[in-house]
């Protein structure tokens, strides 16, 4: 595991709720990523209380958390140390019930 996917790797573990975004949960810098935010708020959770990474901040995080996940694109939302997915499988959980289930 190179020093990246370790950093990574402690973040998800150590922080109940992680996403990983293009800009922060106050500004946005793209429409997943502002969905993604607007979910997880709709699911009663207090943005303040996520761990938010700015990937545009950081090219190896950005890299990196795409060879993490095996998952292609950003956002990315982690709940107690478990890949959930993108804004859209979020969507999805989010309208089933599911994703409110797993982050109380």
């Amino acid at each position: 595991m190179t020093d990246t996917q370790q950093r990574i790797d402690e973040l998800v573990k150590s922080n109940p709720v992680v996403l990983f975004m293009k800009g922060s949960a106050s500004f946005p810098q793209c429409g997943f990523s502002g969905r993604a935010i607007q979910i997880l708020q709709s699911c009663g959770v207090d943005i303040k209380t996520v761990k938010t990474l700015n990937v545009l901040e950081d090219e190896a995080i950005r890299n990196g958390i795409k060879q993490y996940s095996n998952w292609p694109t950003i956002p990315q939302l982690y709940v107690k140390g478990e890949f959930i997915g993108g804004s859209d499988i979020m969507m999805e959980m989010y309208e089933n019930g599911e994703l409110q289930k797993l982050i109380a």
